[in-house]
C-alpha cells in the first residue's frame, strides 16, 4: 500500500476503478457492500495526500463514478441529440468531469482540515464533508442528485432507517461504515465493532418503532405503459393514434378508482384536443374513475409540463365530472430538466444542435408546492419525471392527508440503459421516506407499485405495451423524515465540519 500511495499516477488510476466499482451498488446490481468498501479503499489510497494531490485524487474517483455511473445520459445525446459520436462523448466526459468536482471538493477540505485523532477524521469530519458536498450537487445549477451515497442502500439492510433519517442520514452512515473499515488498517477495529451493532440496532428499531401503519383503506389502480417509440411520440401525425392507444388500453380497466397514465401521454398543448379530454372526461365519470394524464397546458402564454385529472375528483360516484381546462386540480412540474425541458443561454445554443432543440424544452416551472391532486376522492402528491430525485421538494408536498405519492415519466430517451432502473430505484427512496404507497407510470418502463416500506410490490416489463393493476392498502400516520427532512442530518454535518475547523485553529 505505501508503494502504491508513493506513486501518484497508479493511486490516482486505482481511485478511478474504485469510483467505476461503485456502480454496481446501484439498480440493476445492487450491490450495495461496494460502495463503502470503494471509499474505504480510496481513502487508504490517499491517506497521505495534502489538498492540492487530494484533489486529484478524488476527482479521478469522482470521474470514474460518474462516467460509469450515469453512462445512460449518453444515450439520449447519442441517439436524439443529432452530435458526431466524438462531440457527444466530449459532452458526456464534461458532465462526469463537472459532477467529479464534488468529491473532489470533499476530499480536498478533508486533506486540509484533518486533525491527528484518525477516529474523528474518518468517522466525523469525512463523512459529514462527503454529504455536505452531495449536498451542494443537489442544489448547485438546479442540482443533479443522482448516485447520493444512500441510495445505494435502496436494496440494503439499512433501508428502514429512511422513515427517520432519509436518503442523506443513510449515505452519513454508508460513510462512517467506509471510515470504519479503513481504520482497521490503522489497526484500530474498535470502531468497526462499536458501529456494525449499532446500526444493526437502530434498523430494528426503525423498522419496529414506525410512526405509519395500515388503516385498512384500499384504492384500485390501473397504470397504463403506451410503449410509444420515442422517434414517433412528437410526430403530429401520431397524435391521435397515441392518444386513441391509451384510451383503448384504459377501457377495460374503467373499474379501477385511479388510471394513471405516464408523462405527456398526450403529447399536445391541452387546448389542441379539447374534444378527446371532454369524452375520455365523461367516459371516466361514467364508470365512477378518475383518469390522470401528462399533458402540456398554458396559462398566459406560459407553457408547462402537466398533470390533469379527468372524470370524478372528489368522490368515486357523482353526477357530472369535474375536469374544466385551466379550472384546477392540475400539478405543473417544477423542477426542470436542463437541455431537456429548458435549455440556459437559448439564443446562443439553440442554432448550434437539434440536442438543443429537443421537444418540450421550453417550459415554465410550476410553483414549488402545490396542492395534492384529487382523484375519485384519493390525495395524490405528484412528482414528474426528474422531480422525484428531489426528496424536499416531494416531503414538502406531502400533507397528513396524502393516501399516495404518484410520479410519471418518460424514460424511453435512455433506452435499455440503466438510467430507467436507477430512476425506479430512487422512486422507491421516496417512498421509504415519506411512509406512503407510490404509483409510477410510464412510457415503456419502470411502471410498478411501491409498498409503504419502498418495496416493489407489483410491476411491469420494460419495453412491453400493458396496464398493471393493483389494489393499494392505504396507511395513516406521518414518518419522522416527512415531519423534519434532511435539516437533523445536514445540521449534524455542519457541526462536525465547525468542529473540525476549531480543533484546527486550535492545533495551529
Amino acid at each position: 500500500m505505501n508503494r502504491i500511495t508513493d506513486s501518484r499516477r497508479l493511486s490516482a488510476a486505482l481511485a478511478f476503478l474504485a469510483g467505476a466499482s461503485t456502480s454496481l451498488a446501484f439498480a440493476p446490481y445492487a450491490l450495495w457492500p461496494i460502495y463503502p468498501l470503494a471509499i474505504a479503499f480510496t481513502l487508504l489510497l490517499g491517506r497521505d495526500h495534502g489538498p492540492k494531490a487530494a484533489f486529484w485524487h478524488w476527482l479521478s474517483f469522482g470521474f470514474g463514478a460518474f462516467v460509469f455511473g450515469i453512462s445512460w445520459v449518453h444515450v439520449s445525446i447519442d441517439q436524439f441529440g443529432g452530435l458526431p459520436l466524438v462531440v457527444s462523448l466530449t459532452l458526456m466526459g464534461l458532465l462526469a468531469l463537472y459532477l467529479a468536482l464534488y468529491p473532489a471538493l470533499a476530499g480536498t477540505l478533508f486533506a486540509r482540515f484533518k486533525g491527528t485523532h484518525q477516529g474523528f477524521n474518518l468517522l466525523g469530519l469525512f463523512p459529514a464533508l462527503w454529504i455536505l458536498t452531495e449536498f451542494l450537487r443537489g442544489w448547485m445549477l438546479t442540482g443533479f442528485p443522482w448516485l447520493w451515497a444512500g441510495y445505494s442502500q435502496t436494496d440494503g439492510p439499512l433501508l428502514p432507517l429512511a422513515q427517520v433519517i432519509g436518503v442523506q442520514g443513510i449515505g452519513l452512515l454508508v460513510i462512517m461504515l467506509a471510515g470504519a473499515i479503513s481504520l482497521l488498517f490503522h489497526r484500530r477495529p474498535a470502531s468497526l465493532l462499536f458501529l456494525l451493532p449499532s446500526l444493526s440496532l437502530s434498523v430494528y428499531w426503525a423498522d419496529v418503532s414506525s410512526t405509519v401503519a395500515r388503516n385498512g383503506d384500499t384504492v384500485k389502480v390501473a397504470l397504463v405503459q403506451g410503449n410509444v417509440a420515442q422517434s414517433m411520440k412528437w410526430q403530429p401525425e401520431q397524435l391521435w393514434p397515441t392518444m386513441l392507444k391509451y384510451m383503448d388500453l384504459s377501457r377495460p380497466h374503467l373499474d379501477a378508482d385511479i388510471i394513471l397514465w405516464p408523462e405527456a401521454a398526450i403529447p399536445a398543448p391541452e387546448h389542441m384536443v379539447e374534444d378527446f379530454l371532454d369524452n375520455a372526461n365523461r367516459v371516466a365519470n361514467l364508470n365512477d374513475s378518475a383518469i390522470i394524464t401528462g399533458i402540456i397546458s398554458r396559462q398566459n402564454q406560459r407553457w408547462y409540463n402537466s398533470l390533469i385529472v379527468l372524470g370524478n375528483h372528489n368522490a368515486k360516484h357523482q353526477d357530472s365530472p369535474d375536469y374544466l381546462s385551466g379550472g384546477g386540480n392540475e400539478f405543473r412540474k417544477h423542477h426542470l430538466l436542463p437541455i431537456g425541458e429548458f435549455v440556459p443561454f437559448e439564443s446562443l445554443l439553440r442554432p448550434l444542435a437539434p440536442f438543443f432543440n429537443l421537444p418540450m424544452s421550453s417550459f415554465n416551472r410550476g410553483d414549488y408546492q402545490q396542492p395534492n391532486l384529487k382523484a375519485t376522492g384519493f390525495s395524490l402528491a405528484p412528482a414528474i419525471c426528474y422531480e422525484i430525485a428531489f426528496p424536499e421538494q416531494l416531503r414538502l408536498n406531502v400533507t397528513p392527508d396524502t393516501d399516495l405519492l404518484l410520479t410519471v415519466s418518460n424514460d424511453a430517451w435512455f433506452g435499455t440503459s440503466n438510467g430507467p432502473l436507477q430512476h425506479m430505484e430512487i422512486a422507491r427512496m421516496r417512498s421509504a421516506e415519506l411512509g406512503r404507497p407510490l404509483i409510477r407510470s410510464t412510457n415503456n418502463g419502470v411502471t410498478a407499485v411501491v409498498d409503504e416500506k419502498g418495496q416493489i410490490t407489483a410491476s411491469l416489463p420494460q419495453f412491453e405495451t400493458a396496464v398493471l393493476n393493483a389494489s393499494i392498502a392505504l396507511v395513516s400516520g406521518e414518518t419522522w423524515f416527512a415531519q423534519w427532512g434532511h435539516i437533523p442530518v445536514q445540521t449534524l454535518c455542519a457541526l462536525l465540519f465547525i468542529l473540525a475547523l476549531l480543533n484546527r485553529q486550535r492545533a495551529s
